[in-house]
């Protein structure tokens, strides 16, 4: 067995080692032949049970269950060179799906002939190659096409919003980089009112709800516009407020769609209490109070800025609006 021999194994394992480390122990049949794999190497590894089919042509290198990254790589390798993980199984690798989606979404270039394998939704997309990411693994759609990948299907328009605010609050993408994919989109449904929900007027919004605010309570019935997300730090601890007025010394903090229990219900009231030991007024609202009784809300929050020192008067927002006669 000469040097040159044993050099070229060497070289061959470490190969082998960094591709496997890659793709979560996971390989094509075709990998492992261009790693030096013979087609009886590789039957005799299943056979023994060192290594495991999980789809035609694909392999787990160990025995055992598998980790979730070790499918997600069989299910983009077993779709093929140029395909992407999309749509839900991509928001879950970027931190915007709560729980990973029953199935593993996966797009694949238009006119490609791919078996569906079990367990996985396959897409066709005509421009994959401009919304796979260029460098991120395993292999996915870029963060922006995602999003708007679930919006074009997303049920309700509040769900294609709430993920678009959520992208953009968790700062893995911006509003201006939203719009910009939407512009490159010809088709796309709920165009317009993303385009709404990203535009300038209501920048700083991280949720729904915000949005919401936003659109129902504070600009229809011209309330002055507060800061969103304001920092502020106390005892050591950095907090945010979701609506600040400044200068009228006054925060609204928005409490989503159920009431916060236990610790989060007293995280609250200490955040209450410090705003008040600071001389600022704290006004919470729920989705109902937000989307439902939007005038009522503005009526109240129009009151307790004018008696703070705002010198406008919150206006009606349409023929049928609620909010309330100035006291």
């Amino acid at each position: 067995m000469t040097d040159n021999f044993l050099a070229s194994q060497r070289g061959l394992l470490a190969q082998h080692r960094g591709l496997l480390a890659q793709q979560s122990g996971v390989i094509t049949r075709g990998q492992a032949l261009a790693a030096g794999f013979t087609d009886k190497a590789i039957e005799v590894r299943l056979a023994t049970g060192r290594w495991q089919r999980l789809y035609p042509g694909v392999y787990a290198t160990f025995s055992g269950e598998p980790s979730r990254a070790a499918r997600l790589w069989a299910a983009v390798l077993r779709a093929g060179t140029g395909s992407a993980l999309s749509h839900q199984t991509a928001a879950e690798l970027y931190g915007l799906a709560d729980s990973p989606a029953p199935l593993i979404h996966v797009t694949v270039p238009s006119g490609s002939a791919v078996v569906r394998p079990p367990g996985v939704l396959i897409h066709y997309s005509g421009r994959l190659a401009q919304s796979r990411h260029p460098v991120l693994t395993p292999p996915r759609t870029r963060i922006d096409d995602t999003v708007l990948d679930i919006a074009q299907h997303a049920a309700t328009l509040d769900e294609a919003v709430s993920l678009a605010l959520r992208a953009v609050g968790s700062r893995r993408t911006t509003a201006a980089l939203l719009r910009t994919a939407i512009q490159g989109r010809p088709r796309l449904r709920w165009r317009t009112d993303l385009v709404a929900a990203l535009g300038e007027e209501h920048v700083g919004a991280h949720s729904l709800l915000e949005y919401r605010y936003g659109s129902r309570v504070e600009g229809p019935h011209g309330l002055p516009r507060g800061t969103r997300q304001r920092p502020v730090t106390r005892g050591g601890r950095r907090e945010y407020q979701d609506i600040a007025y400044d200068e009228y010394q006054t925060v609204v903090e928005l409490d989503g769609q159920a009431a916060h229990p236990g610790q989060s219900r007293w995280r609250d009231l200490r955040r209450d209490n410090l705003n008040a030991a600071h001389g600022l007024v704290t006004l919470r609202l729920g989705w109902v109070d937000v989307t439902e009784r939007a005038c009522e809300s503005a009526g109240v929050i129009g009151a307790t800025l004018t008696h703070r020192g705002w010198p406008g008067v919150p206006c009606q927002c349409g023929p049928t609006c609620r909010l309330p006669p100035a006291p």
